[in-house]
């Protein structure tokens, strides 16, 4: 190995710890240099490593977290659709509970050779997780994008819908209707999206109803995006005297309706309910809900368009892009009740 290390740094014209560096996919090597590398174990008749091989033209991986939120294959399919006409396969790797991790399906796409990775919703939304996972990836040569959720620490595209104009849009609606007891029901405190959903909603709350952010807060509730979660958190809404609830998904948005429903409240008679995603087929719900419509089909082309960039050597630039949602009014949300 000490003289195959040797014979390839030569040829390479840099050192062994280097190359040693690029054959184990560690970080802190240029990219020109690692090519080099590369290069010169092709020359030299070296078969590459599994992880640095030549990957394919023509597959593209696609890290989602589940398919239970439609939103998920909606994004999925605009993505697939878009990949497709570019010439690529895409290879979707859903995560399922008590299934394989990120980090799981991730080995596994390189192992497979995709020319790149599209995350949807993964750890980069989560503040508590470990990024340099996301270093060590581009450390392997393997250009990616991330969707939904940001993080300074990892230097890649991000697309983002703009979570806290959302909320405004949410809240400004409500309030014009009447509402000065407006609930938020959101996923845990620790995603990014979340984190600018509580600050759009006490920025909205503050300009609309003139709410300090601790009175703005206290009519925040934690919960799971199901709609368990959201009947959960719109039932302990219900008790602080709320009279609209803004919620972080359809599927919350569903479940908030159902507990209104349980405290013999009617929907948007006694409570208005607002949604967020605009998931294929929510227009058709009991009532129609009315809901933030997240920009799906933009989202979806501009983060093929950013990680062709990166496949093709032009990387895109590594910022955030946000897109902006828009509201749309259906039947879940009316009047608020006449002050007593």
């Amino acid at each position: 190995m000490t003289a195959r290390l040797a014979d390839i740094a030569a040829q390479a014209g840099v050192s062994e710890a280097t190359v040693s560096r690029v054959l184990n996919g560690k970080p802190g090597v240029a990219a020109g240099t690692r090519e080099s590398v590369l290069a010169a174990l092709d020359v030299l008749g070296y078969e590459r490593p599994v992880r640095l091989r030549r990957r394919s033209a023509g597959l593209v991986g696609l890290i989602t977290p589940e398919l239970e939120n439609p939103i998920f294959p909606a994004l999925a399919q605009v993505i697939g659709q878009s990949l497709t006409r570019q010439g690529y396969t895409p290879v979707l790797a859903t995560q399922t509970p008590g299934g394989s991790t990120e980090d799981e399906l991730t080995e596994m796409l390189v192992d497979r050779g995709v020319s790149g990775i599209i995350f949807v919703s993964g750890l980069h939304a989560d503040t508590t997780a470990d990024m340099d996972r996301y270093e060590q990836l581009r450390a392997q040569g393997v250009p990616y994008v991330l969707v939904d959720g940001f993080s300074p620490k990892v230097q890649a595209p991000f697309i983002s819908p703009d979570d806290r104009a959302a909320m405004r849009l949410a809240v400004t609606h409500l309030a014009a209707l009447g509402h000065t007891r407006i609930g938020l029901a959101v996923g845990p405190k620790r995603f990014v999206p979340v984190l600018r959903k509580i600050e759009g909603f006490t920025a909205a709350m503050a300009d609309s109803l003139g709410l300090t952010p601790v009175e703005a807060e206290a009519l925040v509730q934690h919960s799971l995006y199901t709609l368990e979660g959201g009947q959960a958190a719109t039932t302990a809404l219900i008790a602080a005297g709320c009279t609209a609830v803004v919620c972080a998904s359809d599927m919350m948005a569903l479940g908030a309706i159902r507990a209104a429903r349980q405290a013999g409240l009617d929907v948007p008679r006694d409570i208005s309910v607002v949604g967020f995603d605009d998931s294929p087929l929510i227009a058709f719900t009991d009532p129609p809900l009315t809901t933030i419509r997240k920009p799906v089909t933009a989202m979806g082309q501009a983060a093929v368009r950013a990680l062709l960039e990166e496949i093709g050597g032009t990387p895109a630039p590594h910022s955030e892009f946000v897109f902006m949602p828009e509201l749309v009014v259906r039947g879940s949300t009316a009047s608020g009740p006449a002050p007593k």
